[in-house]
């Protein structure tokens, strides 16, 4: 009885847990999707499907795929004619826009 106890409880945690680290994803990707459209500007100038953008000033996001890393290192730094947003963007803003693309343009 016990055993079964302890076994109910674990997986209880489990699916709370889980829970909570599915809802803050869910924040982060909306998040981005917000500085995406709106203080990024990214939607200007970068084609990507989840966010109607249709632009192609810039790369096509939807085939690079970039992960991540060069999502944030793009965005901090600037790369070619896209400007540098370090200073623009805050850190949290930066790494849901990142977040955001990433998962994104894997869609």
């Amino acid at each position: 009885m016990k055993k079964l106890f302890l076994n109910f409880c674990c997986n209880l945690f489990f699916l709370i847990f889980i829970s909570i680290i599915q809802a803050n994803a869910d924040e982060l990707f909306n998040k981005g999707k917000e500085v995406f459209l709106g203080a990024g500007n990214c939607a200007a100038c970068h084609m990507l499907s989840d966010a109607g953008s249709n632009s192609m000033v810039g790369p096509n996001l939807n085939e690079i795929r970039p992960d991540i890393q060069r999502i944030i290192m793009a965005v901090r730094n600037g790369i070619g004619v896209m400007p540098a947003m370090e200073g623009i963007l805050t850190d949290e803003e930066i790494e849901a826009v990142a977040h955001y693309t990433s998962i994104a343009a894997e869609q």
